[in-house]
Formats: structure tokens, sequence, C-alpha cells
């Protein structure tokens, strides 16, 4: 029999239940490929990671160097920072790892985790510019109807399309009604695997300012709307239109998510969070 070490953990929140929810499970081996799918379909969330050892005499208290794989229920991803941040988070909080830096080789390259007084820090690769683009209407009128729309980008490097909202209130963007029944059949190209919409953050005055708010939608990985979103593509956009290198975003999903991002000078972005253990226990198969 098969047993695993397997965990959920909340991402971009200190409280259960809100934030972004990945399991993480832990390997010592190598798993059969179509086992990987079978966990993700038993544990049914958006994101499951697999954290899993480089050598035979690693371990995960002491080592600081670790195989990372994140799949949704329909497929691996080639990126998904919340699982990332969940990966760290029972590292460090649940198995106790001695180290203040994680490093993680992925789909994506290297990427690192730290420790920091009042979360994680993730380093993260920043995609390249975003592009326009336009040949999307059929797409965005079949998600948002007629929703006033002022940008549209295109990420290639993560295949995301961003559509920024005319300036309203955060409000407007959490009750928005967004149609993601028909948007595989509509986009069928293989050029759009995630849809974000976004909307300019409201000014300081405000009990918590914010300097943009999210929702992301992946029905071509088999996930409806997606609690994580795609910061690092929100990231570079938002920089480039607030003049901004620090900022601080909410993602809208019905659970919430706050992070704070950091645009580094080498091209990459450092994206902070807290995270919530809230279910440790075994796989058995």
């Amino acid at each position: 029999m098969m047993k695993l070490p397997i965990f959920i953990a909340d991402a971009f929140t200190a409280r259960a239940f809100r934030g972004n929810p990945a399991a993480v499970c832990l390997l010592e081996n190598k798993l059969d490929e179509d086992i990987h799918q079978k966990i993700v379909k038993e544990m049914n969330l958006s994101e499951t990671a697999f954290i899993r050892k480089l050598q035979p005499t690693d371990n995960f208290t002491q080592s600081s160097c670790f195989g990372l794989r994140w799949f949704t229920p329909a497929s691996e991803v080639p990126l998904c920072g919340h699982a990332t941040l969940a990966s760290a988070a029972v590292l460090f909080y649940k198995i106790k790892n001695t180290n203040s830096t994680l490093t993680f080789r992925t789909l994506s390259g290297e990427l690192q985790a730290r420790r920091a007084e009042d979360g994680i820090i993730l380093d993260l690769p920043l995609p390249t510019q975003t592009q326009d683009f336009h040949e999307v209407e059929n797409l965005i009128k079949a998600a948002i109807g007629n929703t006033l729309v002022q940008d549209i980008r295109y990420s290639p490097d993560t295949q995301n399309l961003l559509v920024r909202l005319s300036d309203s209130d955060r409000s407007f963007l959490e009750t928005l009604k967004v149609n993601t029944g028909t948007l595989t059949q509509v986009e069928n190209t293989g050029k759009v695997k995630g849809f974000i919409l976004t909307l300019k953050g409201e000014p300081a005055g405000h009990i918590q300012p914010f300097d943009f708010y999210s929702r992301y939608f992946a029905p071509w990985f088999g996930v409806a709307e997606d609690p994580r979103v795609a910061h690092t593509v929100l990231s570079s956009y938002w920089s480039q239109q607030l003049g901004k290198k620090d900022m601080r975003a909410f993602q809208c999903s019905l659970r919430g998510g706050e992070l704070d991002i950091s645009l580094r000078p080498d091209g990459r972005v450092d994206i902070k969070g807290c995270a919530a253990v809230v279910v440790e226990g075994t796989l058995m198969a």
C-alpha cells in the first residue's frame, strides 16, 4: 500500500478557510505519471503540489532544495504561485525545515521561498511584457457581456489574457457575473489558457488601500474560477500603469486573498503572503 503525507494549506491569508487552498503531497520517490492526476482528482482542489526529494540522502527537515510540480484536475501547469506558497508553508511550519530559504526546481526554472517575519516571500520569474491583443472580442463578450473594458493585454509566456475593466469599485468586480461555460468553445485555438479580470485599486484613505484587484478563470485547465490569480502577469502590467515597483493586491474570489508585490531590478518579482495549514494526513492507496 502506498502511504504519502498530504496537507492542505490556505495561501495568501493568515486565517483558515480564506485565501487560496492547495493540496501539498510529499514524495520520497518518484510516482508513476498517472498517479499524480489521480491524487489531484481525489483532492478536488484547483491545484495540488508535489514536493519530491532530489537525492536519496535528502530529507524534508534539513535539505534546502527540492523538486516541485503543480497539477490542476485537468493537467500539469508550468507555474503556480499559491501552491508554491502552500508548499513552503508545509515545509517551514509543519515539517519544521531548518533553512531560511528553500529552492524549488520546477518547469519554470528555480524558484525560491524565504522566511519573513510576517509571512513567506516567493521569488518568481516575471513574464515578458504583455502585448496588445484585440482578436478576442468574442471571448470577452462571452465571458462578461457588454461590461465596459479599458484595456486588453496578452501574455504569450503564460497564455493569459488580461482584461482591465473600466475604473469602478471593488464590489463591482466581486459581484460581476462571469460566464465560463462557453469559453472553451469560443477559444479553442490553444492560444489562451487563462482569463484575468482586473481593476485599478481604490485610493489611499480607505481602511485597506490596494493598488489593484483581480479575478482569474481557467476553464481550459478544468477550473471555472480559480482562487489563484496570475500575479506575475498582473505585477508587470500594473507596475507599468501605476509607475510603481512595490504594490499591494487583493484577489476578489469568494475567499479573498492579500499579497505584497515587489518588482526587482533583475527581472524577477518577490511576492509575499501568509499561509495557514488546515489539513494534515496520510494518503493511502
